[in-house]
């Protein structure tokens, strides 16, 4: 896991050293107080006090700075592991050439990319460094003790050995199985409650809000119920803890009592005995939930692997072996047909590389990237037995050939839900064939040659410009302004208080859908690209507007929207609208038949 985040090991000591420096000084506090209060009850010279009070003192601020610093320096290493590790996630997903990730519910991918990466960051600051602590505080206590007194030493043992061993054992083996429960539950919350809140409308004209409401319900009572499970050997095992302090206060009573009565021990020395013991657990007290942590963390952990996919767990970058055996693997140019499996993906052990051989490896990355893309004008996309679904034996679109040669332009229409943008999809290579093959004449590879802009594509909560740069990262402002203008936006722009710098609200709350439409198609419209696929570009738009847009997108000798030599593929409901001579494409709306025609 650690391996995973990427955290430095100078970090990471750093953090622990504070963490240890802080309980350090409180258990120095509490050694020099005990003395101090029981020396100071046999009236002794003051001047022979000064030394400890001047100790209080300084341990007492001490303890204050190397708790703010522990602080600091635990949640940066935790902090920056989590950027990493999200950022090695995405990476792993967008070079991922199956169709894993699109078959997820988008609350299950929000889940695992927000809260199980989240997990393995509290993994650093609940577990790791909890862990690291309390095996060097355990050294330190015993030292402290075994001057003083053997049987004191031995009844402390023997008390650290239940908290600190068994204790946080038997909460692992208790929680571990109820923790896989609650991640699971949470993530088919989270799934329910987004799919809710997407189409409450629709819901609501078809009667079956209240349905989806009363589901939700339950699930939230299910994941309750997880959690509640899991709470109970978290609390066993945190009782142990206090039991063996108890433990330990008895040994160190009679300790102090024979050494006392014996004359073995001054005054100080007996304080230290009787009073040290309630401080010495500390470090203890946290390794109960630091279990429980670790639990949730290789739940979590797993999770994230199986996201990656095959490369195993989210990592900068793979070992040489991995190179070789990742550059040995086919291409995902060439979708031939297979069942999805629902067998989990085979998983290896992150590798470890330098942040200067990561850079140079994301430099050849990217420059790979950008000569598989296909020169303009030489892309044939072809479909052949073409069947696709989302589940295998429920396929939407069956036995489809198709043949696009470069500049070709085709709308597909049918009813809702006939399998129109499954079959996008498919042919975008985010999906894979039920049966059949999807590919390029030429060998290039699916992606990044063939470009799908979904109808429900995301609008981020952030500027203008930047919602148009997610397609093109050297975007200019120019270009951007040219975009908008083509898809008839240039006046909307102009009543924005601050042009591109516009902040837009989440996932397009503060625009109008016909401005939402028109803003995902300037993206397409930036990002051009061989191949085009647009699911239902002019939805929400006044008929005029709309229709003309639509014959811009599919008449070849209008390039304002893209060039003549870039295929393109329209999802559209007005087949009235179109250019003469447009070929579409009819897809039946339950049994997969589909027509051609031009």
């Amino acid at each position: 896991m650690i391996a995973a985040l990427e955290i430095p090991r100078g970090r990471l000591l750093a953090a622990v050293l504070a963490a240890c420096a802080t309980l350090g000084s409180a258990f120095a506090l509490a050694a020099v107080s005990a003395y101090l209060v029981t020396r100071a009850w046999t009236m002794p010279p003051v001047l022979e006090l000064t030394v400890a009070v001047v100790m209080v003192r300084a341990l007492g601020v001490s303890r204050g700075v190397f708790r703010w610093l522990d602080r600091m320096l635990t949640h940066d290493v935790a902090f920056r592991g989590v950027v990493s590790l999200r950022t090695n996630l995405f990476t792993a997903l967008a070079a991922r050439p199956d169709d894993a990730v699109t078959r997820l519910r988008r609350g299950d991918l929000l889940a695992r990319l927000g809260d199980d990466a989240q997990e393995l960051g509290d993994h650093v600051i609940k577990a790791v460094v909890p862990a690291l602590v309390a095996g060097v505080m355990t050294v330190v206590v015993l030292v402290t003790f075994a001057p003083l007194s053997l049987l004191a030493t031995a009844s402390m043992l023997l008390s650290l050995a239940v908290a600190s061993v068994l204790a946080p054992l038997a909460g692992y083996r208790a929680a571990r199985l109820a923790e896989q429960a609650v991640v699971s539950s949470r993530s088919t919350v989270t799934a329910q409650a987004l799919e809710v809140l997407d189409d409450a409308t629709s819901l609501r004209v078809d009667g079956r809000l209240e349905a989806a409401l009363a589901q939700l319900d339950a699930r939230q009572h299910e994941h309750d119920s997880a959690i509640d499970r899991a709470a109970l050997p978290s609390a066993v095992a945190s009782a142990a803890v206090p039991l063996a302090l108890i433990l330990a206060m008895a040994g160190s009573l009679l300790a102090a009592g024979a050494a006392w009565t014996t004359g073995g021990a001054s005054a100080g020395q007996v304080g230290v005995l009787l009073l040290l013991p309630l401080s010495s657990f500390e470090a203890a007290t946290a390794l109960p939930a630091a279990a429980s942590q670790y639990a949730r963390s290789r739940a979590a952990s797993a999770r994230l692997a199986e996201l990656a996919g095959p490369g195993g767990a989210p990592s900068p970058s793979p070992s040489p072996t991995h190179r070789a055996a990742s550059a040995a693997r086919p291409s995902p140019t060439h979708r031939t047909a297979r069942a999805v499996s629902s067998s989990p993906p085979d998983r290896a052990a992150p590798a470890e590389m330098s942040p200067d051989d990561r850079s140079s490896t994301a430099h050849r990355s990217s420059a790979d990237k950008t000569r598989r893309l296909a020169p303009d004008g030489e892309v044939r996309l072809r479909a052949t037995g073409l069947s696709a679904g989302w589940e295998p034996g429920a396929a939407r679109v069956r036995d489809l050939d198709l043949d696009l040669p470069a500049g070709s332009r085709l709308a597909v229409v049918g009813g809702s839900g006939s399998g129109k943008t499954t079959l996008l999809a498919t042919l975008a290579g985010l999906l894979e064939p039920l049966a059949g093959t999807v590919e390029l004449e030429d060998g290039s590879p699916l992606h990044p040659n063939v470009v799908l802009f979904a109808e429900d594509a995301h609008v981020f909560a952030t500027t203008l410009r930047e919602n148009l740069r997610v397609v093109r990262r050297d975007l200019e402002d120019d270009t951007a302004l040219a975009a908008l203008e083509a898809v008839d936006l240039m006046d909307w722009v102009r009543t924005l208080p601050h042009g591109l710098d516009t902040m837009l609200g989440p996932d397009g709350t503060t625009v109008s859908g016909g401005e939402r439409r028109r803003l995902l198609l300037a993206r397409a419209v930036i990002r051009r690209g061989p191949v085009l696929l647009l699911d239902e570009p002019t939805e929400h738009l006044d008929t005029a507007r709309g229709d003309a847009l639509l014959r811009a997108l599919l008449d070849p000798a209008d390039e304002t929207l893209v060039p003549a030599t870039s295929t393109v593929v329209v999802v559209t409901h007005r087949p009235e609208a179109l250019p003469e001579g447009t070929p579409i494409l009819r897809i039946g709306e339950n049994d997969g038949t589909r027509t051609q025609e031009s």
